[in-house]
């Protein structure tokens, strides 16, 4: 029989308190910065800000080839055969190499394009896509070295990592925010990730030989075609998502405001900070064991540890978010922002079925069901898009998080019915 407390002494709650405390740290560190944005920014600048990070996204996954995943994959299932671990390194990283060369040229040569798009036509940041391209080499580092470790199931390594690089870039960037306002923004969003690499080279220098990484007799295109299948995966994520965030940020512009967009940049900077807690649990802890499962019987005994032990929790977590909304607004923002509490109650609804869903949605990477990924993500990504649309263009930025709930409950009942047939004894 299942009793509550055996959670207590398993891996998964010994991994689970270690990265609450990054996740504590990561959560502190987002309200100072939130707060220095809300308070030298405004809503405007967290509207432009979070286009930033949105076109970050498109840059890590494409600089990375969108193989995490798949590093984590093969790493986890090779760490035992020397010979074949190498292969793995070899690949992944010159490969890698060769795509940020191709990258960070891109970003030279197009940076005034690209500020246009990220920045609502204004050409006169093109200097921070030019940063972007010079740092893109240990941005890019630090990506591959953490997906390394979690292969290795080096989960303590991987969340000190992120505890100390965020720690550090939090700082940083509350003083160049203080000092120049939303260019010192910018510099903080695209030095930060230079700290993160600076921590992930120290732990994995002493998990590798780094000389081994960039061995042209280790290269395997056999095993790079394997891994290009979670590069399709992620790179069409990379593509939509920031893609359709940054369109719909600009329609309420268009619609409602500057204002609104930055009221709604902020309700999803909110959601970030307790999306934390489960989606590096999920990369930690759950994509390795998917990885490994060989029966439909392992993968559901892993379906039923979420569902069992981090669903209800989140479910709690969610409530005490929304009876709080008004002290949360005010802490990590201003008074300014409370306008923004009208989005909780769609928000987070949405995350709710957001979270129900991804273990799900990290079957697809543990089992490389690439087709099935693409046509989900693409439909999932179609219907936040136009619900966006219609629902912004009659109810304003509130539109926006009405589509982000109807589409985590459509993404939720589609993956549940998807693996319902598949794995028949689920």
């Amino acid at each position: 029989m299942y009793k509550p407390a055996n959670i207590f002494k398993t891996q998964l709650f010994r991994v689970s308190s270690l990265n609450t405390l990054s996740i504590v740290v990561r959560i502190a560190g987002g309200l100072l910065a939130s707060k220095m944005i809300a308070l030298f920014i405004g809503p405007s600048g967290m509207a432009l800000t979070g286009n930033l990070r949105n076109f970050l996204t498109s840059v890590d996954a494409f600089s990375t080839l969108g193989l995490q995943n798949g590093i984590i994959k093969y790493t986890a299932e090779h760490e035992k055969d020397d010979c074949k671990l190498k292969q793995v390194l070899a690949t992944v990283c010159l490969s890698i190499f060769a795509t940020v060369v191709v990258v960070s040229f891109l970003l030279l040569m197009l940076s005034s394009y690209f500020s246009s798009w990220i920045f609502n036509g204004n050409q006169n940041y093109s200097w921070v896509l030019q940063l972007l391209a010079v740092v893109l080499p240990f941005y890019t580092g630090s990506l591959v070295f953490v997906a390394i470790l979690n292969g290795f199931g080096s989960y303590k390594q991987v969340i000190w990592i992120n505890i100390f690089g965020n720690a550090a870039g939090v700082v940083m960037s509350a003083i160049l925010i203080w000092q120049m306002g939303l260019s010192g923004a910018f510099w903080g969003i695209v030095l930060s990730p230079v700290l993160v690499f600076l921590f992930s080279l120290f732990y994995i220098s002493k998990q590798i030989v780094l000389s081994n990484i960039f061995k042209m007799k280790c290269f395997d295109k056999h095993l790079l075609k394997k891994l290009l299948s979670y590069s399709l995966m992620s790179l069409v994520t990379a593509l939509l998502g920031p893609v359709v965030y940054i369109s719909i940020r600009n329609y309420i512009v268009e619609v409602d405001g500057a204002e609104q967009a930055g009221y709604w940049e902020a309700m999803g900077r909110i959601a970030t900070f307790y999306m934390l807690f489960v989606s590096t649990l999920l990369t930690l802890y759950f994509l390795p064991k998917l990885s490994v499962a060989k029966t439909n019987k392992e993968t559901k005994n892993i379906f039923f540890s979420y569902f069992k032990s981090i669903v209800p929790l989140y479910a709690v977590g969610l409530l005490v978010v929304y009876i709080l909304r008004f002290f949360i607004v005010k802490l990590l923002f201003s008074a300014d922002f409370l306008p923004m509490t009208d989005l909780f109650a769609w928000q987070l609804l949405g995350d709710f079925f957001k979270v129900c869903a991804l273990i799900l949605g990290f079957e697809f990477f543990a089992k490389k069901m690439t087709s099935a990924f693409i046509l989900v993500e693409g439909f999932l990504f179609l219907v936040l898009y136009c619900f966006s649309k219609i629902f912004i263009s009659v109810y304003g930025s509130e539109g926006a998080v009405m589509a982000h709930a109807l589409t985590g409950f459509l993404n939720f009942i589609l993956l549940s019915v998807y693996f319902k047939i598949k794995y028949k004894t689920l």
